[in-house]
């Protein structure tokens, strides 16, 4: 973004006003705030057995963002949206949505949110022309009118060609598209996307991506939740991250790796050796935090270049060989391991997400 020059800008004015006599120009009114499509405070859920999947969660999301909800299995991400879905009541907090309270006028919230959750139920036997008919119909549209909004999904989501197939000739990510498409027969304020992109190959994951921004650029506030770094990289404009129902950190995906400040070097070893190779590296002066994995250890230092020498002697005394070192600048991937001790992807934790 460019930014202006205070100083140059008046000499400019300076210079002009002798030879025009004109009326300055009016001051450009301040811009107004960005109004918030998404309010949550103290959001909790409990379940029996007093189990508290969401755990005093507070969040806003701006109007007309896509908002990264991120989270391996259990944490929270799928109960946080059934809840602001009103598909979950809720066990204390508040949430508003697209300005409206989720207790108070649930049906309110529904006619303003459109939902794709990660199962995808579509007719077998009904195209996809047929189906966005359909779900036109359950909001109140018919007629030509009904026709000219499924044409026109259809074309936003890159189905025209397949419009009168049946959907079990479409592929997996034919099949998300033609879902998204049903989340938008409305118009609705605030699109919610449940992990959009799980179990497809990557070409069709890109291809959502490409249907996800084009959405939200026909000014739709999209909270989307998954469990792919890139995916969130590549969407967002900004990200919570949710671990055992609290909120670990929250930003732009910039500002949260540029607030690791730091280098991080992984460190590969046998895990018969993982402990002992642990105490070695924490002697490592400006050490900053060790995370263990199940082969390897995660540091956080201020120049990773520079401690490698270092890291190697401290291993050699301790009779530990490194299979491998490397170094890099933070990712995603090293702000989620950092904020909560484990990786994201390729975790294999099951809880409440499959059980809720």
């Amino acid at each position: 973004m460019a930014t202006e020059k205070p100083a140059t800008a008046k000499k400019a004015v300076r210079k002009a006003a002798p030879a025009r006599k004109a009326a300055p120009a009016k001051r450009a009114a301040p811009a107004e705030p960005v109004a918030n499509a998404i309010e949550v405070s103290g959001l909790r859920k409990s379940f029996k057995g007093g189990v508290d999947a969401v755990n005093g969660v507070d969040l806003a999301v701006r109007e007309g963002e896509v908002f990264g909800f991120l989270g391996p299995n259990g944490a929270g991400k799928t109960t946080t949206v059934r809840m602001l879905c009103t598909l979950l009541p809720i066990t204390a907090g508040t949430a508003r949505v697209a300005g409206i309270d989720v207790v108070r006028d649930p049906a309110a919230v529904r006619r303003k949110i459109g939902v794709a959750l990660q199962e995808i139920g579509l007719d077998p036997i009904q195209t996809g022309r047929e189906i966005l008919e359909l779900q036109c119909g359950l909001y109140g549209m018919s007629g030509t009118r009904a026709v000219a909004r499924a044409k026109e999904l259809l074309d936003l989501v890159g189905l025209a060609d397949a419009a009168d197939r049946r959907t079990k000739t479409y592929s997996g990510g034919m099949k998300r598209r033609l879902d998204l498409a049903s989340a938008l027969v409305h118009s609705p304020t605030v699109l919610f996307l449940d992990e959009p992109t799980t179990g497809l190959d990557p070409a069709s994951r890109v291809t959502v991506w490409d249907e996800v921004r084009r959405i939200n650029e026909s000014g739709t506030t999209v909270f989307l939740t998954t469990q792919y770094l890139e995916e969130a990289d590549q969407l967002c404009d900004r990200l919570a991250i949710i671990d055992r129902g609290v909120i670990v950190a929250e930003g732009t995906p910039e500002e949260l790796k540029s607030a690791m400040g730091h280098d991080v070097v992984t460190i590969t070893v046998a895990e018969a050796v993982l402990g002992t190779a642990r105490a070695a590296v924490e002697r490592l002066k400006g050490v900053q935090q060790v995370v263990e994995e199940r082969n390897a250890l995660a540091l956080y230092v201020d120049n990773g270049a520079e401690s490698i020498p270092e890291l190697v002697r401290l291993l050699d005394r301790a009779d530990v060989t490194a299979n491998a070192i490397s170094v890099a600048r933070p990712t995603l991937d090293d702000v989620f391991l950092k904020a909560t001790g484990r990786r994201l992807e390729g975790d294999d934790e099951t809880g409440e997400e499959k059980s809720a």
